[in-house]
């Protein structure tokens, strides 16, 4: 079997050569007398030492981007010129360039902390400690402490303890349902899509539904308020979009209420966004006939005799440009082709 051997000496401080040189053996494909297993062992060994390389790489190119530019700003032209400069030369985007910096910048502060030494930081692979990073304090702990116990942290294994965490802690989930997922009778997993999706409400809307999962702590009523609060956040954005629907005419909040109690809230937020779509696609569809008719237009006045095909391509153009819109569903010789006729009655002053 081949080890992942550490890869720390450049953390905190520069190393030779041989410290950063990638080492180690690829099992050969065609080799039948290494088992399956094996094989699949020595591979994610190997992408482990390159996924390591790759995130001690990349936090070297933050702490040196960060270097060129803070230096930029002491002697630069106060518009980050030279840096823009430096970064085109490398055929680095600017994008890139903060995303490393930003990497580094964490870094340096998970080591500055202490929740991080050199030999833990090689535990992670790089998404993993982007993500460690980017997380709340108490979840930075917890993957830092598996981390400094040999652990191998992945993304995955980061993201679910921050699923967990947000939702345990999360006042949307009520008590009841908090000790049910703390002893393991209702999983954390069915929690944090109800916290994401009961953010997105208003606070009566939060309330509604965390009233009801208190009554009923149970897998099933968690997995009908999430859809429920789903649909309830598809219904309130949309709605607010519909230009036709008039809030002096339509009481929205009244109407969602009713939609609740007899059942037909995922018809009645589908019906809702279906009508800012074609709304939209509406606005879309009258600049499209704006355009190409200016545009025949153009393309006629230029042309004359001596380009017939081109007077043929307006003229086959022709279905689109004029008031009555016409087009065909279907390939033309197909039974169920229907043809669809749209008239543009144009603007009302």
């Amino acid at each position: 079997m081949v080890g992942a051997a550490d890869f720390v000496a450049d953390i905190t401080k520069g190393g030779t050569d041989q410290d950063v040189t990638l080492d180690f053996k690829i099992p050969d494909p065609s080799d039948t007398s290494i088992p399956d297993q094996d094989f699949s062992y020595q591979i994610d060994i190997a992408w482990q030492v390159c996924d390591r390389f790759d995130l001690q790489t990349d936090i070297w190119r933050g702490r040196i981007l960060r270097a060129v530019r803070d230096r930029e700003k002491q002697g630069g032209d106060g518009r980050g010129t030279g840096f823009l400069n430096w970064l085109k030369d490398r055929e680095i985007s600017k994008s890139q360039a903060y995303a490393l910096i930003e990497l580094g910048n964490s870094a340096d502060e998970l080591l500055k902390e202490g929740l991080l030494n050199e030999q833990s930081v090689n535990q992670f692979s790089k998404r993993a400690f982007v993500e460690t990073a980017q997380a709340a304090p108490e979840v930075q702990q917890m993957v830092t402490e598996a981390a400094r116990r040999g652990e191998h942290i992945t993304r995955k294994e980061v993201k679910q303890l921050a699923d967990e965490w947000t939702a345990m802690t999360s006042d949307l989930i009520p008590e009841t349902v908090r000790e049910k997922a703390a002893n393991n009778t209702i999983p954390t997993r069915y929690l944090t899509p109800l916290v994401k999706e009961m953010e997105k409400l208003p606070p009566s809307h939060q309330e509604t539904l965390r009233t009801e999962a208190a009554q009923n702590p149970d897998v099933d009523t968690l997995k009908q308020i999430t859809s429920e609060a789903r649909y309830l956040s598809k219904y309130i954005a949309a709605a607010s979009q519909v230009q036709t629907i008039d809030p002096d005419v339509v009481n929205l909040e009244q109407a969602l209420e009713e939609a609740l109690r007899v059942g037909c809230l995922n018809s009645t937020a589908d019906l809702v966004n279906q009508a800012t779509q074609l709304e939209q696609a509406t606005a879309k569809l009258y600049t499209a006939w704006r355009r190409i008719n200016k545009l025949a237009e153009r393309v006629y006045v230029d042309s004359g005799e001596s380009t017939p095909n081109l007077r043929a391509l307006l003229s086959a153009l022709t279905p689109l440009t004029n008031e009555i819109i016409e087009i065909q569903l279907g390939s033309a010789n197909s039974p169920s082709t229907k043809t669809i006729r749209l008239k543009v009655l144009g603007e009302i002053e």
